[in-house]
């Protein structure tokens, strides 16, 4: 198979397993994201793609070839470390051109190199700067740069931008997708950050415990959710109880709903419904009554929170769509069925 292939791979440290008989295929020029808390086994599967660590079972392959027991300098892989490890007694330019100079290229093709990764990180002429008086995100450019001094066939990140403050951040993320789209570069980066996979990612691989929870594109992991873990780590979410009447109605929180229906033969079952999708409404048939709480205004976005019998419902309008409400008051939620998820139990 062509692109990278992890079948079957489990890494245990001693009685626990921190990746659990894993598979998964990344396709050439695809851009990865390994999303998931602390612990999930993230970092560990990162580490054993990049020969950092050898796997208890299983096998990890590229283009075919079994790269399992191959060591990490023999990968050709970049990687780009949560910490940077730039060297502070380099300068720019020659921590770029180290692993060049390392393998003996002549000085001419080093400086070429590191001229043609300068323009590609948008900092032109800061070879012979110190890397001690750049700024943070000049920073994380110069160990993206260094990473892919040698043309690697993989491009590893372990937790890249979580260093860096949030305006940084976010514009960190937008210029890393547009490279990796530039260069065509099957890249990988481990993150916590959801924001940051749905920025980034073609592919987003949700873990949990150890294993795969869902590996899909960012807006069906969004919108199609395979568990209630996987929907309320992906952005903000109403995970509601849901369950048949004695009339073959869909009810939630004890309120029939217009139009939802459950699954033939499911009678109870739980439901993700985007805080988006819940538009306020009168009180009146068909929706849930509840009352407001508390409303807070983001700027760019409401929210409303509602008591619905002491279930909170989070609903978001634009500024735009303002719901014209205020504590204490009781409102209708129209959750729309098509918006409404059926989770696995």
């Amino acid at each position: 198979m062509s692109g990278l292939s992890i079948n079957a791979v489990t890494k245990r440290f001693g009685d626990f397993n921190a990746v659990d008989d894993v598979s998964l295929a990344v396709p050439h020029g695809t851009f990865v994201c390994l999303l998931g808390p602390s612990g999930c086994g993230k970092t560990t599967l990162l580490r054993m793609i990049a020969g950092l660590e050898e796997p208890s079972a299983g096998t990890i392959a590229l283009d075919g070839a079994d790269i399992t027991g191959v060591p990490t300098h023999k990968r050709n892989f970049g990687m780009v470390f949560q910490s940077l490890a730039l060297f502070p007694h380099l300068s720019v330019g020659e921590n770029i051109s180290y692993a060049l100079r390392i393998r003996g290229a002549p000085k001419e093709e080093q400086k070429k190199r590191v001229e043609e990764l300068l323009a590609l990180i948008d900092l032109p002429g800061f070879a012979d700067r110190p890397v001690a008086k750049l700024s943070g995100g000049q920073r994380q450019r110069v160990a993206i740069a260094r990473a892919l001094a040698l043309s690697p066939k993989l491009f590893l990140l372990d937790e890249p931008l979580s260093a860096l403050d949030a305006k940084l951040r976010e514009t960190m993320q937008v210029e890393l997708r547009q490279l990796q789209q530039r260069l065509g570069i099957t890249t990988i980066v481990v993150t916590h950050d959801q924001r940051e996979a749905m920025t980034m990612a073609d592919l987003v691989v949700v873990m949990g415990k150890g294993r795969i929870l869902q590996a899909a594109p960012p807006i069906e992991i969004y919108r199609k959710p395979a568990d209630a873990f996987v929907a309320d780590f992906i952005g903000i979410t109403n995970l509601l109880p849901a369950e048949t009447d004695d009339a073959g109605r869909a009810t939630v929180l004890g309120q029939a709903i217009a139009g939802l229906k459950l699954p033939a033969g499911t009678t109870k079952a739980s439901l993700s419904v985007r805080p988006e999708d819940v538009r306020i409404t009168a009180p009146g048939a068909g929706a849930l009554t509840g009352t407001v709480n508390f409303v807070r205004d983001l700027g760019g976005t409401i929210e409303t929170f509602v008591d619905v019998g002491g279930k909170t419902v989070i609903s978001v309008a634009t500024p735009r769509e303002r719901p014209e409400v205020s504590v204490g008051q009781q409102v209708g939620l129209v959750l729309p069925p098509e918006s409404c998820v059926v989770l696995k139990s």
